[in-house]
């Protein structure tokens, strides 16, 4: 718990400078650095024909949608060509179109689920262009909409009698394009570069040459000699880890001495996992002015966060100390409670990177694990962890509404049958594509290549979609999962989830910025409290718990009990 709190403390101490800044690109407020600035955005304002004037819903998400269409395009064209293009010094091979169209699908989702390997099956130039542009892409994109939900919501012009009425056609929720080349240049690529100095001065490899090929240690062997996969890894593992993303440049990931080689490294990982989505939070206060929502949030999240990594940390270790030959999927160099730490706050965060593989992980640390992406907005990926806190959000407030007596309203507007029908669509879509996927993969074994038929096997599988729906991306594994079900399948899932949380909790906000706004009064509900931040865990904790308590019994608490009996 100790090393929990240091790392939380000196997330949190960067962290809120880095809101206050970031509200201030958001908001596109005058800045020092603006002449340097200027310099580098204004030739892509111009080649993309952006001018600052804002946009309604209908043209902010279309935007949105056509630039994710030619990111996926072109990437599942460079994935399927990759052979025939230059950065390639180890003749990697074409991927095949389904595994190339689950992957570029699973790094334009914020999610970066591999079902490859990807020193053996991905170009430099894959790893640079498709790899690691979309792990800056997509995370700006989640907080492009968060962004626009946020002026959709609070920083609409009041309505008077001589003013436009409004409607959906003219709510202003600025430029798409604005929001995200701003903070591209001005917060992630310079706070990327800075942390993959760090890790390059911790020994993580940073060059285009091939990897070397070296004599094998065991003079018994068939195979004499290795090659030993290098590249441009740290400026990958600095956005990978920054932006909430967790794909690695190896295929066990963090857990690879290439990739994270010390401590230091591994701290700072578990840092930087943390700060942009804390970031994100008090960069909500300076931007809609209201610190006590900012600190309701915060609380929110941090009680969840707490609860979750003292549980994590308490069932890791008596486990181990019950069964030492759970150690087994972990690093020896960070040791089970490192291990469980970081299990906890890349599940807490969508960021999915892994330094031990979860499916070594005891049974209880597993379930709980598989609740933080239930939950998927203790702390969430950048943007889209506040849009999904947004939803319970909403949802509480109607059933706190309707415990009270008082018609549900949210600042003043009031919440009716447009706003719960798309509430009631993103909530039940959770459980119809996660369950019914995994029914599916269970009731037809030969589609998993499962290696483990028993509870824990139905952990695998659900843990598989549950991690793709809440774009996280990590896994049990266990799966043979480069086939062509789990491919198309969890693309299914990675899509539903990703862009069901994205874009409905910004209609929902457009619908009440259309409706009048009352003043707040004594009666009003008050949100910004001690007592509504509880009734809202109460909210979530009861929805993840009566969907998915059936599917948890049969498999993480009864691989526990099946374990321990």
């Amino acid at each position: 718990m100790w090393e929990f709190i240091s790392v939380f403390m000196f997330a949190l101490l960067l962290a809120y400078p880095l809101g206050r800044y970031l509200a201030d690109v958001m908001q596109a407020k005058p800045m020092r650095s603006d002449r340097f600035f200027k310099w580098i955005e204004q030739p892509i304002y111009t080649v993309l024909n952006v001018k600052q004037v804002g946009m309604n819903w209908r043209q902010y998400l279309a935007a949105f949608v056509l630039s994710n269409i030619l990111l996926l395009v072109t990437s599942v064209t460079i994935l399927m060509t990759q052979a025939w293009l230059p950065l390639n010094p180890d003749h990697i091979p074409n991927m095949n179109w389904d595994l190339a169209l689950h992957t570029a699908i699973s790094f334009l989702t914020n999610t970066n689920q591999q079902h490859y390997s990807g020193q053996a099956q991905l170009s430099y130039l894959s790893q640079m262009t498709v790899i690691v542009g979309l792990q800056y892409l997509s995370p700006l994109m989640g907080l492009a909409l968060l962004v626009a939900m946020l002026r959709a919501l609070f920083l609409q012009p009041s309505q008077t009698e001589s003013s436009e009425k409004k409607t959906w056609k003219n709510i202003n929720l600025g430029n798409f394009w604005m929001d995200i080349i701003r903070p591209l240049f001005r917060f992630f690529i310079p706070l990327a570069f800075i942390f993959s100095l760090l890790l390059t001065f911790q020994g993580v490899p940073a060059t285009l040459s091939a990897g070397p090929t070296v004599q094998v240690l065991d003079q018994s062997a068939e195979v004499q000699t290795q090659r030993i996969p290098l590249g441009p890894v740290a400026p990958m593992v600095a956005i990978k880890q920054l932006g909430s993303n967790g794909g690695g440049w190896y295929g066990p990931n963090s857990s690879v001495p290439l990739e994270n080689p010390t401590p230091l490294s591994n701290v700072l990982a578990m840092i930087a996992i943390l700060l942009i989505p804390l970031s994100v939070v008090f960069m909500v206060g300076r931007f809609v002015q209201r610190r006590k929502l900012m600190w309701m949030i915060f609380g929110t999240m941090l009680l969840m966060s707490v609860a979750s990594a003292s549980l994590t940390l308490w069932t890791e270790k008596s486990s181990l100390l019950a069964n030492s030959a759970l150690m087994e999927g972990k690093e020896v160099r960070f040791g089970a409670d490192a291990s469980a730490l970081w299990g906890s706050l890349t599940t807490q965060v969508n960021n999915g990177s892994v330094n031990m593989m979860h499916d070594s992980a005891s049974p209880l640390t597993g379930l709980l694990e598989l609740c933080n992406m239930l939950i998927n907005a203790i702390w969430g990926g950048i943007g889209c962890g506040l849009l999904q806190f947004f939803i319970y959000l909403f949802l509480a407030v109607f059933i706190a509404g309707l415990m009270t007596g008082r018609s549900p309203e949210l600042f003043g507007r009031k919440i009716e049958v447009t706003e719960i029908k798309l509430l009631a669509f993103v909530i039940l879509l959770q459980p119809v594509v996660i369950l019914g996927l995994t029914a599916i993969a269970i009731a037809f074994p030969s589609l998993t290549g499962n290696s483990n038929p028993a509870f824990h096997g139905i952990s695998q599988v659900f843990y598989e979609y549950v991690s793709a729906y809440a774009n996280n991306g990590s896994g049990f594994e266990g799966l043979g999962d480069d086939s062509l079900w789990w491919n198309l399948s969890a693309s299914v899932a990675l899509l539903a989830g990703r862009y069901s949380v994205l874009i409905v909790p910004v209609l929902i906000a457009v619908s009440l910025a259309t409706k009048p706004q009352a003043g707040e009064s004594k009666g009003s509900l008050q949100i910004e409290s001690p007592t509504f931040a509880l009734t809202l865990i109460a909210i979530v904790l009861i929805l993840t718990l009566l969907q998915f308590m059936p599917v948890l019994v049969i498999g993480p608490i009864a691989d526990y009990l099946s374990v321990n009996i």
